[in-house]
């Protein structure tokens, strides 16, 4: 599973997750991918002309150890391109808010935050969204729900790693296309098949292979031969 961010410059971006995460990437027909795993992730990067309004619905969440670690990461980050981003933090709270060379939003968390105990260095996804996406996204790819409570949901692989989690908040459906989605892969599989148990879950048909979750955004099923 990976999530795709929109952006002027993929490789830019690629190059900055790439050296932000330990990771490579490969260059693909839609752009620019950063693979995870089981438990980590997996970061995309698409090319787009038009000019971002608005923060992004979903952000990604990087984990600290210590006081002293969290500020390597933000110095780190800004090393390579990454810049400080106000979005109406507080100053008590503890995460650092920046946003990438692709002017996507993140957060470097604070040292022994409990709720991203464990989860890697790439701790969590955070989305904008009500419980019943959350709902339909933990059926979806088979990953329990590891926090349920007041509209807020959270699901990570039984493996462990990456969260990701919904605020509470529902949306609105986009007038525009969103510049992120998910991508869910396929190796040797039926993506129609797949794609039918998605809709029997609630997803709704945009194109042959590109879907709607029940809050309105976009995601793909992207068949993969390795």
């Amino acid at each position: 599973m990976a999530v795709t961010f929109d952006v002027r410059d993929p490789a830019q971006a690629a190059r900055f997750w790439a050296d932000m995460l330990g990771r490579n990437f490969v260059e693909t027909s839609n752009g620019v991918l950063l693979r995870g795993d089981a438990t980590q992730l997996g970061l995309g990067f698409a090319p787009c002309h038009i000019e971002k309004s608005g923060p992004n619905r979903v952000h990604l969440h990087i984990t600290s150890t210590t006081d002293a670690d969290q500020q390597q990461t933000v110095e780190k980050a800004l090393s390579l391109g990454a810049r400080h981003l106000d979005v109406g933090q507080r100053p008590e709270e503890g995460h650092v808010v920046l946003a990438d060379p692709g002017d996507n939003e993140f957060c470097v968390i604070e040292p022994n935050n409990s709720f991203l105990a464990n989860c890697g260095f790439l701790g969590e996804l955070a989305c904008d969204g009500g419980r019943e996406v959350g709902l339909f996204w933990s059926q979806a790819l088979g990953w329990p729900l590891v926090w349920d409570h007041d509209q807020e949901t959270a699901i990570q692989s039984p493996l462990g790693g990456t969260k990701i989690a919904w605020g509470g908040s529902s949306v609105n459906p986009p007038v525009t296309s969103l510049r992120q989605r998910f991508d869910l892969a396929i190796h040797d599989g039926d993506a129609r098949r797949e794609v039918e148990r998605l809709i029997s879950l609630g997803a709704s048909r945009i194109d042959e292979n590109t879907l709607a979750d029940p809050d309105g955004n976009e995601f793909r099923i992207l068949e993969l031969d390795d």
